[in-house]
């Protein structure tokens, strides 16, 4: 049983600088991303996020998805659940609106918040897949983009 303890106190800490680096913590990627990180998510410019790997794939991916909210801000709604080497956490993003996103009719400064779930899988103790699932209409309505 310690060892299960430990292992999910890993993927705890592990979580804990996921966060951090969505937060703006760039630096992060390296130690908790994987070579061979892969994306599932349907993107919202449409295609597939199967050209997203890798650390430095995902750190570019995170950086376009924050420039129209600068100042976005994840947090964890619901504690992570713990599967083996699988974890699951929902999240709630909060950011002011700070122009550049396509076919936005907001205000700038308008203050835009929406959810998701990160579904994640750790090998080597390092995240290696990564399925998102953000509520996009939800944020979409709030930027008058629809």
């Amino acid at each position: 049983m310690t060892t299960d303890l430990a292992t999910a106190t890993d993927l705890k800490s592990l979580l804990d600088a996921w966060l951090r680096l969505w937060n703006g913590e760039d630096a992060l990627a390296p130690a908790i991303v994987s070579d061979d990180f892969r994306l599932h998510t349907a993107l919202i410019q449409g295609g597939d996020s199967s050209s997203i790997r890798g650390a430095h794939g995902l750190v570019g991916w995170i950086l376009h998805s924050r420039a129209a909210f600068p100042d976005l801000e994840f947090t964890i709604e619901v504690p992570p659940l713990i599967d083996g080497a699988y974890l699951s956490v929902r999240w709630t993003a909060t950011g002011t609106y700070g122009g550049g996103f396509p076919g936005a009719k907001a205000e700038l400064g308008t203050v835009v918040t929406f959810t998701g779930t990160d579904t994640l899988l750790v090998q080597d103790g390092k995240f290696v897949e990564y399925w998102l699932n953000s509520d996009t209409l939800q944020m979409l309505q709030q930027l008058q983009a629809l």
